[in-house]
């Protein structure tokens, strides 16, 4: 470890996931507050290197950034491009539809276009809802998560998957949108890291389990998702 963590993630308005970088690169939210911690406990600053979410795990590979803290759930196809530290947070996933039009569980989706990213756990998850109409999204956009709810909002897609941590506030406090219902699939996201560093990953399991351990990663997670129940 040189002082600085570098770390990748895209540039969206996610909150309380994270929200848009500040003039000076500086980004707020969970995410943000865990990487802050981790970084903490390994005498390094963190370094945000923005990118669209289809480069962050190629980027991880060729070491132009240390690690991946953004969003991202532990599932096969990711475990095969990077390694994964032990879980920083467990999540749910739900369908968020416009207000007024929102179904209660997956058989007002049939014949339904549904958004989700391509490749993810939420995509997976969407092509599970017998007769809905998936459609993916890349990841090569900029803004891939914006681009969803605006297609939403336009009426393009009838609903969108993704995961509860941004879907639960946005839900209860957007009057475009409204939750639809929450699938218990407790996904696990974990910080990835390139599989020829092994020495790196083993050095933030440790600094993740000691915030764990001693408390600080509860107060980020109440202070930041106070509606989710704390998974550890």
């Amino acid at each position: 470890m040189t002082g600085v963590l570098r770390l990748a993630c895209i540039d969206a308005d996610a909150p309380p996931l994270f929200g848009l970088a500040d003039a000076s690169g500086t980004r707020h939210g969970f995410e943000p507050a865990v990487a802050e911690l981790v970084a903490d406990e390994l005498g390094a600053r963190v370094e945000w290197a923005v990118m669209s979410w289809g480069e962050m795990l190629p980027a991880v590979r060729r070491h132009d950034v240390d690690a991946v803290l953004c969003g991202q759930g532990i599932i096969p196809s990711r475990l095969e491009q990077v390694d994964f530290t032990a879980p920083y947070g467990i999540f749910h996933e739900g369908v968020l539809c416009r207000r007024g039009e929102a179904v209660h569980d997956p058989s007002g989706l049939v014949g339904r276009r549904i958004a989700a990213i391509a490749g993810s756990a939420n995509e997976r998850l969407a092509n599970s809802f017998e007769g809905a109409v998936v459609v993916p999204f890349s990841g090569e956009s900029d803004d891939v998560y914006g681009d969803m709810l605006a297609a939403l909002r336009s009426g393009d897609v009838f609903g969108v998957v993704d995961d509860d941590v941004v879907f639960v506030p946005l839900g209860d406090s957007d009057p475009t949108f409204e939750l639809g219902f929450v699938v218990k699939t407790f996904n696990p996201w974990g910080i990835g890291v390139a599989k020829d560093r092994p020495e790196l990953r083993a050095a933030l399991d440790t600094a993740l389990a000691n915030v764990i351990s001693d408390g600080r990663h509860r107060k980020v997670w109440e202070a930041w998702l106070p509606t989710l129940e704390y998974p550890f």
